[in-house]
Order: structure tokens, then sequence, then C-alpha cells
């Protein structure tokens, strides 16, 4: 396996809990705010938006570059984004959970179709 480097990344998750009619248009509405994101924000790096098979949870993972420009971003949705939390009021969450993750150690498969890992150090 080959090592590429790379500085430490930061992930946000951010859980919904939705009645199963809600679920779809939860996901196009964070699908949207995620793009937003990924223009607006320093060091974003990727998003996905995922669903429970019970259709009664959607998790937002957003990660970027650094805990630094993470927490920036996290900040905006504390302080009253009304995206945000227009997006919860429209969507009915019950209720919403949020964590905060350092990567260490992630792997993926490359070009050549070898799994590459990489170590944050």
């Amino acid at each position: 396996m080959q090592v590429i480097e790379k500085s430490r990344s930061f992930t946000q998750l951010i859980e919904f809990h939705v009645e199963p009619p809600q679920q779809l248009a939860l996901v196009a509405a964070l699908s949207t705010q995620s793009e937003r994101l990924a223009q607006s924000q320093e060091g974003f790096l990727s998003a996905s938006v995922q669903i429970s098979a019970d259709g009664r949870r959607v998790l937002n993972y957003l990660q970027w570059q650094s805990r630094e420009e993470g927490e920036a971003a996290f900040q905006r949705f504390e302080q009253g984004d009304e995206d945000f939390w227009m997006l919860i009021r429209t969507h009915r969450a019950t209720a919403v959970t949020f964590g905060s993750f350092q990567v260490l150690q992630s792997f993926e498969r490359g070009p050549d179709n070898a799994l590459h890992c990489r170590l944050n150090g």
C-alpha cells in the first residue's frame, strides 16, 4: 500500500431525525447547501448526504482541510445562519446531532486500482 502524506483534515457530521416523507426533500436541500459551502467556504474538501434504511435519519458529512476551517463554517451555523435553521424547520427535523472528528487515517482506491492510505500527522 502506498502512503500519501497529507495535513490533518477535519470532518463534521450532522444527523437529522425526520419523518420518512421529509427525507428526500431534506436530502435535496442539504445537497444544495453543501454546494454553497463548497463555493463560499475556504478549506472545503468534500461532502456527502446519506440516508438510513428506515427513512428517519439523514446524515450530512462535511470534510475540511483543517479544524480551523471546519470550525469557522460551524460557527456560521451556530450564529444563526438563516438557511440552516430554516432547513431544520422546513423539513420538521425532530432532532439534530452534531459531531466533529479529526481525520487521522483514511483509505481510498486510486486510479491504479490500488489502495492508498492517507496518514495524517
